[in-house]
């Protein structure tokens, strides 16, 4: 691997970083290699980690796909797309920290996320009709699922700027930070859901998953029947909140 993505392990939370930030973090097919490797040795670390914070080095979260490599020929068919799904599937929660900007390809990405935060100084944006793209990573559905149908449809159709303000109140991200504090509160958010059994963690992460497209008694049923319910850890934990 060449470092267009980092990780660092630190108290059961895997912590990504693009790191391009000369090229304002647009990925390119080298970085898609890397953090698609980095989401593989994720997946296979199972409950050795609990979460995952995915952000990026430098003032820009991520400009979007490099355009320089348009026309290049892939490695695989849907090969960005692939990628994305299988950060959204990870069974770990992702927390997604954006400073700068979010465009487009970075805009997936952030999608992908479980929980997504933004610093003040965040700018969303889906700009695929600035450049006479349509969108075959999943932005169509993603999308209007965090921030309604109506909004996504204005993002989309205008590709007018959202603030990290304005992200928050929308929905597409869960908090807004001051810029210096944003890492910080990833790290805050990652080390709580670390804590957590990490059986119940990742099984509500599938429930909610599974059940996102189902009308609301199917989805009832769908937990009802189909969950776990008690995990392996329940008698520890249970003893260590209230004694044995």
């Amino acid at each position: 691997m060449t470092d267009l993505v980092t990780r660092e392990d630190r108290d059961g939370i895997a912590i990504l970083s693009l790191n391009r930030p000369d090229k304002r973090n647009a990925l390119n097919i080298a970085l898609w290699e890397e953090l698609e490797a980095h989401i593989d040795a994720i997946r296979e670390a199972g409950e050795a980690i609990g979460a995952v914070i995915l952000r990026a080095n430098g003032p820009t979260f991520c400009a979007g796909n490099d355009l320089k490599e348009r026309g290049a020929e892939l490695p695989r068919r849907h090969f960005q797309a692939s990628i994305v799904t299988a950060l959204a599937t990870l069974p770990q929660p992702v927390i997604v920290a954006v400073q700068g900007g979010c465009y487009t390809g970075g805009l997936e990405l952030a999608l992908a996320g479980d929980i997504i935060l933004a610093a003040e100084n965040a700018i969303f944006a889906d700009t695929h009709g600035k450049f006479a793209l349509v969108p075959i990573w999943g932005m169509s559905q993603r999308l209007p699922r965090r921030v309604g149908q109506w909004k996504a449809r204005e993002m989309s159709f205008t590709g007018l700027p959202v603030s990290g303000a304005e992200a928050a109140r929308i929905g597409l991200a869960n908090h807004v930070v001051p810029d210096a504090e944003l890492d910080a509160k990833a790290l805050e958010l990652a080390g709580a859901i670390a804590a957590q059994s990490r059986h119940s963690v990742f099984a509500y992460k599938q429930l909610y998953q599974e059940q996102a497209d189902l009308p609301l008694n199917a989805g009832l049923a769908h937990e009802v029947f189909n969950s776990v319910g008690v995990g392996p850890d329940f008698l520890d934990r249970v003893s260590g909140q209230f004694g044995k």
